[in-house]
């Protein structure tokens, strides 16, 4: 095995898998589930959990985002056994997400982006996978909801929706530092779902949805080809995370080494600031930052989830 897992319960009754480090630079998660580890040694299971707190050791070791390969795990499911470092744990990884019955898959900005905590889904082709991704995705109590594009390939999120297995992923501060506030979150949220499941029962205080926004335009979640930088520089942002901002406004800005203004980032549509580069430096066509577009924003009511 190129990782190392857990699984607690029985087995009668829904297999739940939760992952983290499939980005090597995403701390928290990976913390967050060695608490799980210590925490469902005490809690009895109907069914059973798996927990993952890093796939991508290699990565992890390299204290990089990717092995050594430089292979995005995330753009590599489902990999190939034969293939280089990162292929061969995407294809160790895929089986054990076809095989579940649900996917939890934590991540955060890593060194390059700090994020708005939120959880995730694609908004699958069939209907009842896509309200329990909904349910999950609110169950796990961050304060933003994000469906999006369903045909994104290479993710876990991929193969999970290909195998008709509801999943969701979470986001939650990043910048290439540590934050406990993340690693409560992730904690609380993953047993929140799984009680909400029906695996466990652990009481949890679930923090209210402030935004449910769907977005289904073509590529929308990938995050990093949103807002590129048109030139290399010194990136400033001008606006805060969490912060509306109207089309057109400038997010940030770039410079050269001595502060002369090289390009101007316009925000691309109305939303909230929902990820932004922590690193100064940037190339050509690297994502500065993302909006969260309030244009496709729903009603709790109106999806069934009140």
């Amino acid at each position: 095995m190129l990782f190392q897992s857990r699984t607690f319960g029985s087995g009668h009754g829904p297999h739940l898998l939760i992952i983290a480090g499939v980005h090597g630079d995403e701390y928290e998660p990976m913390f967050a589930i060695r608490r799980l580890v210590k925490r469902f040694e005490t809690i009895a299971v109907r069914g059973r959990v798996t927990l993952i707190p890093i796939v991508n050791t290699a990565a992890f070791l390299r204290g990089q985002r990717t092995a050594d390969d430089d292979r995005d795990l995330a753009r590599t499911m489902p990999g190939r056994a034969d293939g280089s470092i990162t292929e061969q744990v995407a294809a160790e990884l895929t089986p054990l997400i076809q095989q579940a019955d649900f996917l939890i898959d934590l991540h955060t900005g890593g060194r390059l982006f700090r994020m708005q905590p939120l959880s995730g889904y694609v908004l699958h082709p069939q209907a009842d996978i896509l309200q329990r991704q909904r349910e999950m995705a609110v169950a796990f109590g961050m304060p933003i909801v994000w469906g999006t594009y369903p045909f994104l390939n290479g993710r876990t999120l991929s193969v999970a929706r290909d195998a008709n297995v509801p999943a969701i992923y979470v986001e939650a501060c990043g910048s290439g530092t540590f934050h406990p506030t993340a690693v409560d979150a992730c904690e609380r949220g993953c047993l929140n779902v799984a009680t909400q499941l029906g695996l466990i029962d652990q009481p949890q205080a679930v923090p209210k949805v402030q935004w449910l926004v769907e977005d289904p335009r073509d590529q929308s979640g990938f995050m990093q080809m949103q807002h590129p930088a048109a030139v290399d520089g010194f990136f400033e942002p001008l606006v805060s995370l969490g912060e509306l901002c109207e089309q057109g406004q400038p997010i940030g800005q770039i410079t050269d080494a001595c502060g002369t203004l090289l390009a101007s980032v316009p925000a691309g549509e109305r939303g909230l600031m929902l990820f932004q580069r922590a690193v100064p430096g940037v190339k050509a066509g690297e994502s500065t930052g993302g909006i969260l577009p309030l244009a496709y924003a729903q009603e709790l009511d109106h999806l069934g989830l009140s």
